[in-house]
């Protein structure tokens, strides 16, 4: 490797986290008027939710079959043009959403935006391409705090902007997106050498395919279940946010941005530091057992709290449910041949995709179900029993999964921290 090639992968890590975070602030200017822009076409609550959680789904279902074929595809050309191919087409995605003026035509861009998405999963393979086994983990708790960042940057500024005009922040969202875009064409390195690259097989891309295939990896069917489970909960939980707290606590986009700013904030303090103290101390495995369990209190609590100022008692109190995504995140990297990350990563977000189809169509009508209920009811949390439900069978996989009998490998396989 030459001296400047050495240089370029050493930049490359900031290059990415930069790019990440300028695209999930896009994705946070969003998230909080989203329901509000399609409720604008509905004239009540259990038809808003009917129609947020079709628009989620339909996100979903074309990322799913998209992903691992993009995946594939960064693995033959290389991460850098598959990145910015998705960045360009999530930039047209929030500009035509701006300019939707009937709710067939905000379904249809969804369901474009899904196609050309596959920013998470070729910068999951990114960081994979440059980063040591051992560093994953770290690795992955950066990128995870800069997704953290980029939702205490964007919400805020989304509600802001979306208290006083629906469609401005889907604007100032495609703007951020043509930025990254012209960004990560001037100064993003690639990451994939060309040794390391391979041809596109179609039949192997196909999106259940690969997930069959990687369910065959010694030892890593239960822990796909686990990261499935949790991505599940996850996603019944995303559909339902918005939507329950304006039901149950009356929240403006206003008050679900500075909601998500708390989350965010989380985020970037567990991921972006304090995992990385506390593996110095405890075994990856063990992180993600109290990680579950946190998470599946998580749930529960934010069904059951009476007033909306508990929601950020419970956001706060959940530290180690932060940690699951990236600990379980480098168990599956490390477990998959180098000149495969691309696809792995594909997949991963394929199974991520699964779950956010599987999220809204279970809650989203769940959700509808209760709209009618009088504010503070606790009747309005069954979206978040159900997501604590899924995150406890998680769970429970996941403690007989670590629990088993340890071999001479396995060290690696969980993320033990070295002494």
């Amino acid at each position: 490797m030459t001296k400047g090639s050495t240089s370029g992968r050493t930049a490359a890590m900031p290059f990415i986290m930069v790019t990440v975070l300028l695209d999930m602030m896009s994705i946070g200017i969003i998230a909080p008027v989203l329901p509000k822009l399609i409720g604008s076409f509905m004239g009540s609550g259990a038809d808003t939710s009917f129609a947020y959680g079709a628009a989620q789904a339909a996100f979903a279902i074309a990322q799913f079959f998209s992903a691992s074929i993009l995946g594939a595809l960064s693995d033959r050309y290389g991460r850098r043009p598959v990145l910015l191919l998705g960045l360009l087409g999530m930039s047209v995605n929030y500009f035509v959403t701006a300019l939707a003026t009937e709710f067939w035509m905000l379904l249809a861009v969804r369901v474009m935006g899904g196609a050309v998405c596959a920013n998470i999963a070729v910068a999951n393979a990114y960081v994979a391409d440059i980063t040591q086994p051992k560093d994953r983990a770290r690795n992955y708790g950066m990128l995870g705090a800069m997704f953290g960042l980029g939702f205490i940057l964007g919400p805020v500024t989304g509600g802001l902007l979306g208290n006083m005009n629906v469609h401005w922040p889907f604007f100032l969202a495609g703007a951020l997106c043509l930025i990254n875009t012209v960004y990560g064409f001037f100064v993003l390195p690639e990451s994939l050498p060309q040794e390391r690259r391979r041809a596109v097989d179609w039949v192997r891309a196909n999106p259940f395919s690969v997930l069959s295939r990687l369910r065959k990896l010694q030892g890593l069917e239960q822990l796909l279940w686990i990261l499935g489970l949790s991505i599940l909960a996850q996603g019944c939980l995303h559909t339902s946010w918005f939507l329950y707290t304006e039901f149950k606590f009356g929240w403006t986009p206003k008050d679900n941005g500075i909601s998500l700013f708390v989350v965010g904030l989380m985020a970037v303090l567990v991921q972006g530091g304090l995992l990385r103290q506390i593996q110095k101390r405890m075994a990856l495995d063990r992180i993600v057992r109290i990680g579950l369990v946190s998470a599946t209190l998580a749930y529960a609590g934010y069904g059951l709290v009476p007033a909306g100022w508990l929601m950020y008692v419970v956001i706060v109190a959940n530290v180690f449910g932060y940690m699951v995504q990236p600990g379980l995140q480098s168990v599956v990297s490390n477990s998959v041949d180098p000149s495969r990350q691309g696809e792995a990563m594909g997949a991963v977000s394929s199974l991520n995709s699964v779950a956010a189809v599987l999220g809204p169509i279970l809650s989203a009508p769940m959700l509808a179900t209760v709209s009618h209920f009088p504010l503070g009811d606790w009747r309005i949390g069954a979206p978040f029993y159900l997501c604590a439900t899924i995150q406890l069978v998680a769970a429970i996989i996941g403690f007989r999964y670590f629990s088993r009998p340890r071999h001479a490998d396995d060290d690696t396989l969980a993320g033990r921290a070295s002494a």
